[in-house]
């Protein structure tokens, strides 16, 4: 059973966030999640229905449970729960939707929350870190701690989602990201429409 840590900040997109929980929650796998302050607030008006209930937000959102899947949430204020120490075994970290000031933070080494640490302490691990940034357009100072964390062992996902799929609703945008970043995870197989002839319609 894997185990992944869910960042959520205060960018917008919370819809890429909740996609992911739900593929990832569909599967055995146990979930992490940590919601900052400005992420709530985000969510709260990006998201209809949500309270703070995560598990009741997902079910109304459709998502489908698996039975091995566990979801747990942490306070972003607790540096003593168990994904700030590097002792913490997980099998990847995705911080989605990744505000530039989470960025800073993380590409700089400041530890201010759980977020920023449990980011610091799966880099300094060697494990999977997801970047999964919302933010135009970028600044010199965006790029360059974009870059810094790239050199530090993150991935960079910018959550710019591609059209040669044919979307036809804001959900099906939502997905196709989650999907990408569930990859990176190792959590699915490439299942998402590739880029390829078949892409192009004769």
């Amino acid at each position: 059973m894997k185990n992944i840590i869910v960042a959520i900040c205060g960018a917008s997109g919370s819809i890429y966030a909740v996609n992911l929980l739900k593929i990832l929650l569909a599967q055995p796998v146990r979930v992490h999640l940590m919601v900052s302050e400005a992420g709530r607030r985000v969510m709260a008006h990006e998201v209809p229905g949500f309270a703070d209930d995560m598990a009741g937000l997902l079910t109304e959102q459709g998502a489908i449970f698996h039975e091995d899947a566990c979801l747990r949430l942490y306070l972003p204020d607790d540096h003593g729960a168990g994904p700030a120490s590097g002792s913490f075994a997980h099998d990847g970290m995705a911080v989605i939707p990744c505000s530039m000031n989470t960025l800073a933070s993380i590409a700089n080494g400041i530890t201010a929350n759980l977020i920023h640490r449990a980011a610091d302490v799966t880099l300094k691990e060697g494990r999977k870190l997801l970047l999964c940034i919302r933010e135009t357009p970028l600044s010199l100072i965006h790029i360059d701690n974009m870059a810094r964390a790239a050199r530090s062992g993150a991935v960079i996902m910018p959550l710019c989602p591609g059209f040669y799929f044919k979307p036809r609703t804001m959900d099906d945008l939502g997905r196709a990201m989650a999907e990408r970043a569930a990859v990176h995870l190792g959590v699915l197989s490439d299942s998402f429409s590739q880029w390829g002839e078949e892409s192009f319609d004769v």
